[in-house]
């Protein structure tokens, strides 16, 4: 259940306890409710602090949306596919298997050296429409067409990840799954960016109390010219992770002759939907959060040693149908890698075929939030379906 903290023009529907928020996020979600726009404001268990808004944070506004509100990586989420092999049917060298996907899969700043045939991805039609509405886009990003292009099917660094992950206990214990988490790549990073800036210049921003939180209004030009590049880099980033997936699907596939996939998951959580509560309609911006509308399947995962899991949406209405969308950070980077050595972070992931050395320290699980109290602390938004554990982790 939630705990409701007074705001300005809203209040703040928190899914954690008031204490345990840091107080720079905690002012940034008082910045939230001053917004003019607001029609409500819901935190999540993994809330941190972010760019303008809070990681984890359910904002829905009317008649407006902050880019801030959305993040740079547009349309970053998840995706997870389960299999019909069994632990007993994976290799018995997952190095090999590990080094097989990131072959397949370009991580960190790398793209493909030649684009990746969209009969890669069966089922996922539509490129030509999709690759022709580039030239409509914002004209600072026209340049970058062909490694937008060249990026499609690729990992990124951070936090983004490729797991080959366990399902534990239950009648499919030891069950293998596939699964990943990216974004919009640079396009997407590049077009946040740009209408950020545009944001900030606009005259109704001038007396906000963070500049950051610019919002767009409707019935400008310029929130339909972000509402336009938006929706176009939300579905980049679902076709980046649909490549990705295929790509490591057939990684496994050539390593373990005869695997069968199910029916993929994805969900994005970083993003804007237009939505209905309370009789009006509102731009909700889900900034580090999934949608857990009634029986909307999502994936919340942990750090890279710790494991995840696979939830059903309860749709709740109080969290604007929304449910955390991770573990979220406990620390910055910069403190993690000052406070973490190689040799933690390998004892960490014990037992995890990952990368250990000092260029991930900034990853090591405990620089996040305990995964399980996390989902103990939104039993009301999301049931569990499966707990996974991963065995290979990929990083950028």
């Amino acid at each position: 259940m939630y705990t409701t903290i007074e705001g300005v023009r809203s209040d703040i529907r928190l899914w954690t306890d008031p204490a345990t928020v840091e107080e720079a996020a905690m002012r940034q979600l008082r910045n939230v409710t001053t917004l003019p726009w607001i029609h409500g404001l819901a935190v999540m268990p993994d809330v941190h602090y972010g760019k303008g808004a809070t990681v984890g944070s359910v904002i829905a506004l009317r008649d407006a949306v902050s880019p801030a509100a959305v993040g740079v990586d547009i349309g970053c989420g998840m995706s997870a596919v389960r299999t019909s092999l069994t632990a007993a049917g994976l290799p018995d060298d997952l190095g090999a298997l590990r080094r097989r996907i990131e072959a397949a899969v370009p991580v960190g700043f790398d793209l493909h050296s030649k684009l990746v045939d969209p009969a890669t991805v069966p089922g996922l039609g539509g490129w030509e429409a999709f690759w022709s509405a580039f030239s409509s886009l914002h004209p600072g990003v026209h340049s970058l067409l062909d490694r937008a292009r060249r990026q499609i099917g690729t990992l990124g660094g951070g936090n983004h990840f490729i797991e080959v992950c366990l399902e534990q206990g239950g009648d499919d214990d030891g069950r293998v799954w596939l699964m990943l988490h990216s974004g919009s790549r640079g396009i997407g990073n590049e077009l946040a960016k740009r209408h950020m800036d545009i944001a900030r210049s606009l005259p109704h921003n001038a007396d906000l109390p963070d500049r950051d939180l610019s919002v767009f209004v409707a019935g400008t030009p310029e929130m339909d010219a972000y509402r336009h590049d938006l929706y176009w880099a939300q579905e980049y980033a679902a076709r980046n992770r649909a490549t990705m997936l295929a790509l490591v699907q057939r990684a496994l596939a050539e390593t373990v002759p005869g695997v069968r996939f199910e029916k993929p998951i994805s969900c994005h959580h970083n993003y804007v939907a237009e939505e209905h509560y309370d009789g009006v309609d509102v731009m909700v911006t889900r900034k580090g959060a999934i949608r857990a509308g009634k029986g909307d399947l999502g994936i919340i995962p942990g750090s890279m040693g710790t494991g995840s899991y696979i939830v059903s949406g309860l749709g709740n209405e109080a969290s604007f149908r929304s449910a955390s969308h991770g573990a979220g950070r406990r620390m910055s980077r910069t403190k993690a890698r000052k406070r973490f050595s190689a040799a933690d972070l390998a004892e960490q992931t014990r037992g995890v075929e990952c990368r250990k050395d000092a260029g991930v320290v900034d990853e090591i699980p405990s620089a996040y939030k305990d995964i399980d109290a996390v989902i103990a602390a939104q039993t009301d938004l999301v049931e569990v379906v499966a707990h996974l554990k991963q065995v290979v982790c990929v990083k950028g």
